[in-house]
């Protein structure tokens, strides 16, 4: 007969005032092999979990089940509290009274039964478990850093600052991302280059960091500490050994094209550095564009003037394969497409521009020369209309999120264009205002206040063409009436979304990611920069929007969990994991394509029925690369595959629990 301890949290009140805990109790007491039942305040709290301790030295308990909780929140906790009392921490059931009971039931009367329920089905559970115990593994201390944007640069610094290797990949031909494309930044107004140049050239200097740029990763295969990848570099037809940067290729260029980095604003030449301060100053041919691969090679413009001969039209990708002990991906964000509001004349009116393409008009490097000029005409704009919440906060057209930075770089671009036009005006439509920043407030303030920035609340229902002037027609909800204002230029906010590829991101490297495409973290508040894969974690505004403070410290707390993952030689491996019964394996490989961790292989087993020799194909698990998700064991025809801690005689104890 197994011994099994019953333990019940209040949770404060959050489980005590929708559950009758007495009921649950007295039930509790009447289960078989229950022998102490107990009732704690506060069940995670060190007197909480010291009264676990005692009561299976005191009732010599060899099981131990647990009802409050989500096992997220606390599974971790009470595993070490059974193991210190000498336990095997896999004899331990959670049973989720709070999330699953009284978080969803308001009162007594509803919640109590389905406590009982739950009580009654972990201690079915607990009575079918068996120790379980964990491998060790290795660790590659290498980091992989995909995404070369503020999050990955940081994070790439932080790692290899603590002594260990990293590798930065970046799919464009530069490191920087969308703040190096920012003229300023809020709430200082400090220089966006100039704080982010030095990061990119200590990058670049650093010599535990190898940079490759324009490249991207292909796969990535094995598990927390031991993962293998596959990195393509794309050919930039210039050999990086023998190019100087000198410039002398992409001054004498003949070929223009209009410039991913401006948005399109301005032009760049077919062999080029995509802005000034690019991280490396090399440059790169995009063959896309080139005369000679798209004129069967007419032009070598480029090559004649190259004294270093470091042009070679003849240049293929490279493939690299490199190990690695942890991923931090940080492979940042894209502005939603405002097109898609036909009544604001996006790509019909060349002067109703995106707030990054305003960035871009009013930076030192940008096409402009720093100097704001109207697209259409090169006419100086005296009235601005900042259109807020283009795409956001609208299930309709675009995203139901707040994109969180939209409020804060409105009103700099006001504070910047008073700056740089004295005589102008901003006008500002929005829903409301939010800053939730240190000093951010203030800022906004500024803008209205020193700027003279008018603010109007209300939405813009169109915007038309009068002669040469826009017109922005809205309504200001606080007057109750309707708002004509003409305008030179019309800056809309658009939303911040996850970029296209991102579930394809995903999938390749093994997590998971929301309806809007943006990465999901394990857990919003006890582990928000970790996945559900161990060993990779998240930075930046590819788990969701985030301004650059946010995105900075994101950024560190991934690069601790990196250097804590290789403080340790070996690591302990989960023992709850799918296991073959090779006896009723059929070897039909129905749950190999059902893994999304490829965990799952075939082998040959060699049987001598009668004295014959017969040898057949069964499944074999590799348990460092099996995450014990189950999936496996569904699949399975023939009942051969299980998982540990869930396999099917526990699941079957549940179900007649509930059936009693």
């Amino acid at each position: 007969m197994k011994r099994v301890g019953v333990f019940l949290c209040w949770c404060g009140s959050n489980i005590a005032a929708h559950v009758d805990l007495d009921r649950v109790q007295e039930m509790s007491e009447d289960l078989g092999n229950v022998v102490h039942v107990q009732q704690n305040k506060y069940m995670c709290s060190e007197p909480g979990q010291e009264t676990v301790r005692k009561a299976i030295q005191r009732h010599g308990l060899d099981r131990v089940v647990i009802a409050a909780c989500s096992p997220r929140m606390h599974e971790r906790t009470f595993r070490r509290t059974v193991e210190g009392a000498g336990l095997n921490p896999y004899l331990l059931e959670i049973a989720n009274v709070r999330e699953h009971c009284s978080w969803v039931h308001p009162d007594k009367e509803t919640g109590t039964p389905v406590a009982i329920d739950l009580v009654r089905t972990a201690v079915a559970k607990a009575v079918q478990d068996v120790p379980l115990q964990s491998s060790y593994a290795g660790v590659e201390k290498r980091a992989l850093v995909i995404g070369g944007g503020i999050a990955g640069i940081q994070a790439a610094l932080d790692i290899a600052g603590s002594g260990y290797e990293v590798v930065l990949v970046e799919r464009e031909p530069t490191i920087g991302g969308r703040m190096a494309q920012l003229d300023k930044t809020f709430p200082t107004l400090d220089c966006s280059s100039c704080i982010l140049t030095p990061k990119m050239v200590e990058v670049s200097q650093d010599p535990r960091i190898r940079l490759l740029t324009y490249a991207e990763v292909e796969s990535l295969a094995g598990y927390v500490g031991n993962f293998e990848a596959r990195i393509r570099l794309k050919a930039r037809s210039v050999d990086f050994v023998k190019c100087t940067g000198c410039g002398d290729c992409w001054n004498k260029c003949p070929y223009r094209t209009p410039g991913e980095f401006d948005l399109g604003l301005g032009k760049r030449k077919a062999i080029f550095i995509p802005f000034p301060q690019a991280i490396p100053s090399k440059p790169t041919i995009d063959r896309d564009t080139c005369a000679y691969f798209q004129k069967n090679g007419k032009c070598q413009v480029c090559k004649k003037f190259c004294q270093a001969g470091a042009i070679d039209f003849e240049q293929t990708d490279e493939i690299l394969e490199e190990k690695f002990g942890a991923v931090v991906v940080a492979t940042g964000f894209d502005l939603w497409d405002h097109a898609r509001y036909g009544e604001y004349g996006a790509g019909e009116h060349p002067d109703v521009i995106s707030s990054l393409e305003l960035e871009r008009l009013l930076s030192a490097s940008g096409p402009s020369d720093g100097h704001l000029k109207r697209p259409s005409d090169g006419r100086e704009p005296k009235r601005v209309v900042f259109i807020q919440c283009v795409g956001s906060r609208d299930e309709a057209k675009g995203v139901g999120y707040c994109s969180k930075i939209c409020c804060m770089y409105t009103a700099k671009h006001a504070i910047m264009l008073k700056e740089k036009i004295p005589d102008s005006q901003a006008f500002v439509f929005y829903i409301d205002v939010r800053t939730p920043g240190k000093n951010y407030e203030e800022f906004y303030r500024r803008a209205t206040v020193e700027a003279g920035a008018q603010y109007i609340r209300g939405r813009v229902s169109r915007i038309y063409l009068r002669g040469k002037q826009l017109v922005v027609v809205g309504e200001d909800t606080l007057l109750g009436q309707k708002v004509e204002v003409e305008a030179d230029l019309v800056v809309l906010a658009s939303a911040v979304v996850s970029r296209a590829d991102a579930p394809q991101v995903a999938q390749k490297l093994g997590f998971s990611y929301d309806n809007y495409g943006f990465f999901t973290e394990a857990h919003p508040k006890l582990a928000p920069v970790e996945t559900n894969t161990a060993g990779i974690f998240l930075a930046g505004a590819c788990q969701g929007p985030k301004d650059i403070p946010e995105t900075v410290a994101q950024a560190g707390a991934a690069a601790a969990k990196v250097v804590r993952l290789f403080a340790k030689d070996k690591l302990e491996t989960e023992p709850m994991v799918a296991r073959v019964d090779p006896e009723h394996c059929a070897g039909c490989q129905w749950c190999r394509p059902i893994c999304p961790y490829q965990a799952i292989g075939m082998e040959t087993l060699t049987e001598r029925p009668g004295g014959r020799r017969v040898t057949r194909r069964v499944a074999r698990v590799n348990t460092s690369l099996c995450h014990g998700c189950g999936a496996c064991s569904v699949a399975c025809r023939s009942g051969a595959m299980n998982l540990l801690g869930f396999s099917n005689e526990q699941l079957w104890a549940e179900v007649e629990a509930l059936c009693l």
